[in-house]
């Protein structure tokens, strides 16, 4: 909504805080209800629906904003690790995201939702772009790996099954891919 007028810091805060809750709840159950959305985040449904008129109008805003957090946690991620930890941390997060959106299923297949999810591409691709920079600064990747293909090949860790030997399966392939880094 580049066009919007700026909301009041009270509304601001009251998005923001159904945003989250949303993440959270859709994580645990896809089918949630609006209701229930709004109840957790402290807030009337009219609130909710004042800032998210539809189902897919709220789980399309909490894709961008989980995007954006993602990508925008990038330069914290490679001040609390070294690079290449950092590459591995920042891909655990993702593919923990990428699991809850598949859970959304049809919800993200709309054209209204490969939009956003198209517009997204880019912004992933950037951040793994300065994550792959910065290893290559640190000697710990080879130079001229295209980001593209780092994350293609590492869709592999958000197919494995959510639970303790799926995550076991993640991080072996994590570790082989990143094998295939190296200088």
């Amino acid at each position: 909504m580049p066009d919007a007028a700026p909301q009041r810091s009270d509304a601001l805060k009251n998005r923001e805080a159904i945003l989250q809750v949303a993440h959270d709840v859709l994580a645990e159950s896809p089918n949630a209800s609006l209701n229930s959305i709004a109840k957790r985040a402290g807030v009337g449904p009219g609130t909710l629906y004042r800032h998210f008129p539809t189902r897919e109008a709220l789980i399309l805003e909490v894709h961008r904003h989980d995007v954006d957090r993602l990508v925008g946690s990038v330069p914290d991620v490679l001040a609390a690790y070294a690079p290449l930890d950092a590459l591995r941390q920042w891909f655990t997060t993702l593919a923990a995201y990428v699991r809850i959106k598949h859970g959304l299923g049809e919800a993200l297949h709309s054209a209204a939702a490969q939009e956003v999810v198209s517009a997204s591409w880019p912004l992933a691709t950037a951040a793994v772009g300065q994550l792959l920079d910065a290893c290559e600064r640190a000697g710990e990747v080879r130079p001229g790996i295209d980001p593209v293909d780092v994350i293609m090949l590492m869709s592999c860790l958000w197919r494995t099954p959510d639970n303790p030997d799926g995550a076991a399966q993640a991080e072996r392939l994590l570790e082989l891919a990143i094998d295939g880094f190296r200088p």
